[in-house]
């Protein structure tokens, strides 16, 4: 005799009722989700853009050949200011972006910063900017927090609008650019990134940009990293200002080492390690104030340098042109020199 016994749904009621309620609640959850997903999608929708780049290069034989490439944008003003990753735009000859409406525009740099991977550019010819444009609301990077949703919008692989949803993973991280610097104040999500979707906006669940999608990490899933919207206002208006971020240099080449740990306790340094000297510019500041090689940079200005990474957030336009007191170890003396960095001609 078979022992399961097979009742009508209408004579049970427990689980079924249960998972029944469940599965309610959980429609209504994720209704809300995907509410909150397509609101913002189609709030930011009419600002998010599609950027070809015409670059020069050579074949192995050494002809030239156009190289081609591309990435994505948003809108930040009306009349045609676009906010985009460098490396998207860094050494274009020629910009092409395509509008949500199809149409297509020339467009022209701004003003680009290697250095936290930021670019500024302008739709439409020099003198006839691209009107009636719809920007982007722009939100606060600082006011994020880890969990809340985040919506990333571009072209990856060349796929025009592509929308991709996560959450925001970590904040405060540092990632090094393509010119060696690091970028402070990163935004982690695991809101899926690809080529193409650099240059383009992640965004709140209120559809208000929080960052500029930048990199993934090679081989890592859920991994993707964006810059601070507030970095964004900061650079872009610097470049709208200037075309290009003011940086003060000393003129070293130098590495990041540990110092002797006598020297740490017998001066009782802040840290166990500073800037190693390799070599000095002719001519340059750190020259000019006896800085030597082999020398240890332990601090400017009375801060604490424990690396090169340290040295380079100090050493921003403030400092151009102005005496600031470095701290050296030189063999096992402690020596306090005076250095005036100038402003910084490097990419």
């Amino acid at each position: 005799m078979n022992s399961n016994i097979f009742l009508p749904l209408s004579n049970y009621s427990g689980p079924v009722l249960q998972s029944s309620t469940a599965s309610i609640n959980d429609s209504a959850l994720l209704d809300s989700y995907s509410q909150a997903v397509v609101g913002a999608a189609e709030k930011i929708s009419t600002s998010v853009v599609k950027i070809e780049i015409t670059q020069s290069g050579r074949t192995p034989s050494g002809d030239s050949q156009d190289r081609h490439g591309g990435g994505s944008g948003f809108v930040f003003t009306p009349d045609g200011l676009v906010l985009t990753n460098s490396h998207v735009v860094h050494d274009a000859k020629r910009i092409q972006v395509s509008l949500p409406d199809g149409s297509r525009l020339p467009a022209h740099t701004i003003g680009d910063d290697p250095a936290t991977d930021l670019a500024v550019i302008r739709l439409g010819i020099p003198d006839n900017d691209a009107p009636n444009l719809i920007a982007a609301p722009l939100g606060d990077s600082q006011s994020l927090r880890v969990g809340q949703i985040a919506i990333a919008i571009g072209n990856p692989y060349g796929f025009q609008y592509t929308v991709t949803a996560g959450v925001v993973s970590a904040l405060g991280r540092s990632l090094r650019s393509y010119s060696g610097r690091l970028i402070e104040d990163v935004i982690q999500t695991d809101a899926s990134l690809n080529p193409g979707n650099s240059g383009g906006p992640l965004v709140t669940s209120d559809g208000r940009v929080i960052g500029v999608n930048t990199a993934t990490i090679m081989g890592a899933q859920g991994l993707c990293f964006a810059i601070g919207i507030n970095t964004a206002k900061f650079v872009a208006g610097r470049l709208l200002r200037d075309g290009r971020i003011k940086r003060s240099y000393i003129g070293v080449e130098a590495q990041t080492a540990p110092l002797h740990r006598r020297l740490v306790r017998f001066y009782d340094l802040g840290s166990e390690s500073g800037v190693f000297v390799m070599s000095v510019d002719s001519g340059s500041p750190a020259q000019k104030a006896g800085v030597r090689e082999s020398d240890l940079i332990i601090a400017l200005d009375g801060k604490p340098v424990a690396g090169v990474d340290d040295l380079h957030r100090l050493l921003t336009d403030a400092r151009v042109g102005v005496s600031n007191p470095m701290t050296v170890i030189r063999h096992t003396d402690k020596l306090e020199l005076k250095v005036v960095p100038e402003e910084s001609r490097k990419e």
